[in-house]
Order: structure tokens, then sequence, then C-alpha cells
């Protein structure tokens, strides 16, 4: 992904009123919940650019998060944004490959329910 003022992911759109140089800006992720803003919110936070970061859910009945972030020295937050979800669909890549490999050893307990 372009990491300049480059493309967009097709779900993510950027909210009007943010800075011009997107050092302070509000994204809408769309079909998203909190499974992914909290985890976005915690990626984003490990940047040391990243002044501030949250996240909500405008509404319940939409599947629609909003993430503000605001970095130090006027830097934009789109590249933190999209390192940000590179970095978690590598963290998420190989936690679903460890999980399945883990499965594979067949070494858990099975519980049996008495009936």
């Amino acid at each position: 992904m372009d990491g300049s003022l480059g493309k967009l992911p097709p779900k993510v759109s950027i909210v009007k009123g943010a800075s011009p140089d997107l050092s302070a800006a509000t994204y809408i992720i769309r079909q998203e919940n909190h499974t992914l803003g909290n985890a976005l919110r915690w990626m984003l936070m490990k940047n040391p650019n990243v002044e501030f970061c949250g996240y909500s859910v405008p509404h319940p009945s939409e599947e629609n998060i909003q993430v503000r972030i605001q970095m130090y020295d006027n830097q934009s937050s789109l590249p933190a944004l999209l390192k940000a979800l590179d970095d978690l669909d590598d963290l998420f890549r190989v936690l679903h490959e460890k999980y399945k490999a883990d499965i594979a050893k067949r070494e858990y307990e099975r519980f049996h329910e008495m009936g």
C-alpha cells in the first residue's frame, strides 16, 4: 500500500474536517466493529509517532467504526493507519497458522458431556 497520501483501502474513508496534512484525522472503516477497533487502536498506540488514537462505534445497529488518529510533528496519520492494518494482518496470519498447527497435534483435552 502507498504510505503517503496514496490509496485508502475500499472500506476506509476520511471524515470531513481532517487537517490538510492528515496529522489529525478521523477515518471510517465500514463493516467492522469493536473486534477490529480495539485491536487497531492497540496497534496504532504502539507507534511512537502516534500522539493519540481512539475509536468509537457511532451506532450499534451500523457495522462501522470511527478511528481518530493524531500524530506528533505534523506527520500524516495515513501511513500509520496503513502500517497498523498491515501489522494486524500479519499478526492474525501468524496466530491462525500457530492455531492450526497446534490443533493438528491433537494434544488437547476433550470434553464429553454426561447425560
